[in-house]
């Protein structure tokens, strides 16, 4: 036991009820309850970099934040697969917090990239549970070694924006086990993070924040998990049964909403006081443990630094014709509006108050000075991304005339935030014939991304070279010119597969689902464990990423190791300039009796390597790695029988192939997935073990209903306009929007807010009574025939 639990549990026990019931529910928006012996402590957003907000703690301004250093997105930093650049990030941003006296960092994101028109795909790290787990397990090490706790998210299956709050995700145990759980698993083994924050959704009917299942036999009891669980702010549904599920904390406070209800279920004996306990301790635990004395200001110059080199660490070069690095001479045409005004980090909670923001173009001219001329044309519209015919020719024009072009497009903020999914993933139709235009003027033209998640190209064989940079922070303008140059090499490879077209996504027939509910009948089949065992070519696939030198493998062996396997291979650098290679090492059962993907990523490791230097590339298997999770024995088993091990640089570049034999006693259940990587009704319902749950109907009303469902009654249309009026001056959103993004983020959760979440996030102004009121009264104006919507 932890010394700050003990004294935890010596302060609970001098409490009264009602006063460990206090403690449950934060102060207000961002920190705790204080008790006597543990005082209150502050949380705040910030996966990416620190978002302490300066306005008063009962309101909502995404833009008013303290200055902090702006890191590259998850998105950017899992493509550098590099677990020790993540854990120095890590402990930057735990500097960054105890200077200015935070005790917990929400983050990282955890949730995998389903479908990568997901609208928060940024804050996450990959498609991969394996990778997503070991990337985010190494920026916890790094926060928390700083003193300063960490908050995984969002628990669990939270793998889209469209209406987050109430959607019932339906998926198979299997799926769930060996996908969407698997990366919180690594993440809380390896790093034992302080907490870790539950999702607002539904997992087959269940909100995660009451199942004692998920929050309390999964997370703590098989997991390990011995830290505090809070909700996201607003996900509280029902305080008894999340209480007893091991759902610690509310967030924000409602100003005691909830607290008579937790306490007549006391009375009642539906709640035991011993859970009330148990969560109260928790909570001044983590309060007890954030009590660090104050680090100093943060070195906001070394963290640029430290922000650049990860940018670079993180870009992906997709394509090259030899014309990168770019030699620096002649007429360079620098083309795009991002070159001035970068699209560097997303929007929603993880938005960043910069420290200072490198923009490209002034920073690639001072790094070519005298060499060569850099001309610019903007393109296009920064904001919107739309681009007139009178751009288009003036771009067109600089193009022609230079030797060289370096384009920037991407994803302008407005299409892309927390609060709402993509709806395509296209570049804007302006940045399309923006590359259309260029291209044709002058071949020789370099490409540069700036987006928070994959896209589709079929524009891809035009330029010479293509440049995934994502948002890469506030240094990331510095970055690029670095990678362009040849200053620093592109080091990134991807986390996730970019599909030929949307429809190759396997997800894209169930993505985002209905009004209710939202199904995961692609079973296992997401990202490349689609393309590779479909056979749907992706167009740039998992793990890829071009260097400006080159790798040979050679000499792969496997030796049997406790229950696993010690897998060597040398890895040699055949080029003529320093660079590192990510080794992938892929599991594939030869003859499987149950439905597996084609391959899955078991191990990796990054390795630097001088021209002609060679090393050898140690990766460790455990038994696991050959494992399935068993629905009927509720475990995970093995399968006798040869497994093949593909080592390479991207789930399809395989270099290196080794057969091993894997003993074992285990029977495995019969386990059948989609035949066409889709399941019908038939086949899902097989999957599920069950019938398909029918989606919840919109009527009648609950308190669970959005305010967008109550906008289908006129009585409900009057009350949502009242509603949103409140709300927005609640937390000043007309000044909290400065961009389409936050303003698009606003509208969709004040479109999506439950009822009960009226009470939630007003401080307390909205009682539970009121808005159960609110539903009755609705459903006594309402006619059932309204709903059939």
């Amino acid at each position: 036991m932890r010394d700050t639990t003990a004294a935890a549990e010596r302060i609970v026990a001098g409490l009264s009820l009602d006063d460990k019931i206090r403690l449950l529910s934060g102060k207000d928006l961002w920190t705790t309850e204080e008790a006597p012996g543990a005082p209150s402590i502050m949380v705040t957003d910030g996966p990416h970099g620190l978002r302490k907000q300066l306005a008063t703690g009962d309101t909502l301004e995404l833009g008013k934040s303290a200055p902090a250093t702006c890191f590259p997105t998850a998105a950017a930093l899992g493509s550098s697969w590099d677990t020790e650049l993540l854990e120095e990030v890590g402990e930057a941003l735990g500097r960054e917090c105890r200077a200015e006296n935070v005790g917990v960092l929400l983050g990282p994101g955890l949730n995998l990239k389903r479908h990568a028109a997901g609208g928060r795909t940024f804050e996450y790290f990959s498609e991969d549970p394996f990778l997503s787990g070991h990337m985010a397990a190494a920026l916890v090490k790094g926060v928390q070694s700083q003193g300063v706790g960490t908050s995984i998210k969002h628990y669990v299956a939270n793998n889209q924006e469209h209406r987050r709050m109430t959607i019932d995700t339906i998926i198979d145990e299997r799926t769930f086990r060996e996908l969407y759980l698997t990366g919180f698993e690594i993440a809380v083994r390896e790093s034992k993070p302080w907490t870790i924050m539950s999702s607002y959704n539904l997992v087959n009917g269940e909100h995660v924040g009451e199942s004692r299942t998920l929050m309390t036999t999964i997370l703590r009891e098989e997991f390990g998990f011995d830290g505090l669980a809070m909700t996201d702010w607003g996900a509280t549904y029902d305080r008894p049964a999340a209480v007893h599920a091991g759902l610690d904390l509310e967030m924000p406070g409602s100003n005691g909403s909830w607290d008579e209800a937790v306490k007549d279920a006391v009375a009642s004996g539906t709640l035991s006081e011993a859970d009330v306990d148990l969560a109260a301790v928790r909570v001044l635990d983590m309060a007890l443990r954030a009590q660090v004395p104050d680090a100093g200001p943060a070195d906001f110059d070394a963290h640029h630094a430290l922000a650049r080199r990860a940018a670079a660490a993180g870009s992906v070069l997709l394509t090259n014709d030899g014309i990168l690095p770019l030699k620096p001479k002649g007429t360079i045409a620098v083309i795009g509006a991002f070159a001035e005004a970068p699209r560097y980090q997303g929007a929603g909670s993880s938005l960043v108050t910069a420290t200072k923001v490198d923009a490209f173009l002034p920073l690639f001219r001072d790094a070519l000075g005298a060499k060569a001329t850099v001309t610019y044309a903007p393109g296009y519209d920064a904001r919107t991304g739309a681009a007139t015919k009178e751009q288009l020719d003036e771009a067109r024009a600089a193009a022609s005339g230079a030797d060289t072009v370096v384009l920037l497009v991407g994803l302008p903020s407005a299409l892309e935030s927390e609060g709402f999914d993509r709806t395509t993933l296209r570049l804007p139709d302006g940045h399309e014939a923006l590359i259309a235009a260029v291209t044709e003027a002058n071949p020789k033209t370099v490409v540069v991304m700036l987006n928070g998640g994959a896209v589709v190209t079929p524009w891809a064989d035009k330029p010479a070279a293509i440049l995934e940079a994502y948002l890469g922070g506030q240094a990331g303008g510095g970055a690029i010119a670095d990678v362009l140059l040849g200053v620093a090499e592109p080091g990134g490879r991807l986390a996730e597969s970019f599909p030929v077209a949307q429809q190759d996504v396997a997800a894209d027939r169930n993505f985002p689902g209905g009004l209710t509910q939202v199904e995961y009948r692609e079973g296992l089949y997401v990202g490349y464990r689609f393309h590779d065992s479909a056979g749907v070519p992706a167009r740039f696939p998992f793990g890829h990423g071009l260097s400006y030198t080159s790798f040979g493998y050679s000499g792969l062996s496997a030796r049997k190791s406790g229950d696993g396997y010690t897998v060597t291979v040398t890895v040699t650098n055949t080029g003529k300039r320093a660079g590192s290679e990510v080794v992938q090492l892929y599991v594939r059962d030869v003859e499987s009796t149950v439905y597996r993907p084609a391959k899955e990523l078991r191990a990796f490791a990054k390795v630097a390597l001088a021209p002609g230097e060679s090393q050898k590339v140690t990766l460790r298997l455990d038994r696991r790695a050959f494992a399935v999770w068993d629905v009927a024995a509720h475990a995970w088993l093995v399968e006798v029988g040869e497994f093949e091990l593909l080592v390479g640089s991207s789930s399809v570049d395989i270099r290196e192939r080794k057969i091993v034999k894997v003993a074992s006693d285990d029977v495995l259940a019969p386990s059948a997935g989609p035949v066409d990587f889709v399941a019908t009704d038939e086949e899902f319902a097989a999957m599920l073990g069950h019938a398909i749950p029918t989606a919840r109907p919109v009527l009648p009303f609950t308190l669970d209903s959005t305010l967008g469902d109550l906008t289908i009654s006129p009585v409900g249309r009057r009350v949502v306009a009242a509603v949103k009026k409140q709300v927005e001056k609640q937390f000043n959103l007309a000044d909290a929007a400065p961009d389409d993004a936050q303003a698009g983020m606003f509208a969709s959760i004040l479109e999506e807010l439950p009822v009960r979440g009226l009470s939630m996030m007003s401080d307390g102004k909205v009682s539970l009574t009121s808005a159960k009121r609110l539903v009755r009264i609705l459903n006594l104006t309402t006619p059932k025939a309204w709903g059939k919507r």
